[in-house]
């Protein structure tokens, strides 16, 4: 794929929007900038669908579900059958995203990016691009073809979606040992040491922590991804549940469609798609604030700051929905509340 192409062809956000959705919150009456990012983002969806009156009625989040080798080096508290099993059950709406995505109606799209188990269900969507990632710390996670179709997969899904009519996606993930890779892509991106970019994930211990951080510098030691090449980082020390969101992202500002960020590891491939086509930040929406010390080193490269900050580390794309009410309520209060001429001024 030709990125420098694909980020060309990226438009812009719409200045006129844009400035027109300023100038509409400023008569809203209520202090001016009260509603702080909140403003920002309602006005940033302006820009985005090149419009004064933007549409998130119908809307999606894409769980991108994959399973890592680097597990096999006890980087996680559970083994990757749990992968399989909670896929199932977020496929089926009964795990905690689909809980929550059904109180602000929002439809939960299930991909099988590479699990090393594949589930006989009609409803996940087959991205698969193999029986889960080699283990990192021993030889590359993956080929190039194998991330070059994942990505392929991801825009092309992106362009469905937009036809289909889904106005705002939202991005989760599933798949034990995902926070490993996420550290190893973070620290190899930014230049940085393992020690500074990984945290305990589901609860490891502090020996845990140590030993996890000591596999990823293994794996970037043995595979040595080039910094300035986010396709061989991706290949060699990433998961296909990140290359997966790498592509939607990438798809969502190809189609014009803003993209809500979930954790650390939906950061991570956030990230990813900034370095491939820079374009793609001006699509993103952030939601929560992770606990994971990649996570504010990728928000302050991408210069994005989180609305909500509850603590979540669950995953699934339940921060990233969780936003979706709260763009509704401050859509409403943009839409509908009285405006200083109502008041007479």
């Amino acid at each position: 794929m030709d990125f420098r192409e694909i980020d060309s062809s990226i438009q812009c956000l719409d200045k006129v929007a844009l400035d027109a959705a300023r100038e509409k919150w400023d008569k809203v009456a209520k202090p001016i900038g009260s509603l702080g990012r909140l403003e920002e983002m309602i006005t940033k969806l302006c820009g985005i669908q090149r419009t004064v009156s933007p549409d998130i009625s119908k809307r999606c989040v894409v769980v991108s579900c994959a399973d890592n080798g680097v597990t096999k080096q006890g980087v996680a508290m559970t083994d990757s059958s749990v992968t399989a099993i909670m896929t199932s059950y977020i496929a089926q709406k009964r795990s905690s995203v689909g809980s929550m995505a059904k109180k602000c109606d929002t439809d939960v799209i299930t991909c099988d990016c590479g699990m090393f188990t594949e589930l006989d269900d009609d409803s996940i969507i087959d991205h698969r691009a193999g029986n889960g990632t080699a283990d990192m710390s021993i030889g590359p996670a993956m080929t190039l073809a194998q991330a070059e179709f994942l990505i392929s997969k991801a825009v092309t899904f992106v362009t469905r979606l937009k036809r289909d009519g889904y106005k705002i996606i939202a991005t989760g993930e599933m798949g034990i040992g995902n926070t490993t890779t996420t550290s190893a892509v973070t620290a190899a991106l930014l230049g940085l040491d393992p020690d500074d970019t990984t945290g305990p994930g589901v609860g490891l211990s502090d020996d845990g922590l140590a030993r996890k951080a000591a596999i990823i510098r293994k794996a970037i030691d043995i595979n040595r991804p080039k910094r300035d090449d986010p396709m061989d980082v991706l290949s060699k020390v990433g998961g296909f549940d990140i290359v997966h969101m790498t592509g939607l992202y990438i798809g969502a500002a190809m189609n014009g469609v803003p993209i809500i960020i979930d954790g650390v590891i939906s950061a991570a491939a956030a990230l990813c798609a900034s370095r491939l086509c820079p374009k793609t930040v001006d699509y993103m929406l952030p939601s929560h604030v992770s606990a994971e010390p990649a996570f504010k080193l990728i928000m302050d490269e991408l210069r994005l700051k989180p609305v909500l900050d509850a603590g979540m580390r669950l995953g699934e794309g339940t921060g990233a929905v969780c936003l979706i009410p709260i763009l509704d309520m401050t859509l409403s209060v943009y839409t509908d509340t009285v405006t200083y001429s109502d008041l007479g001024y």
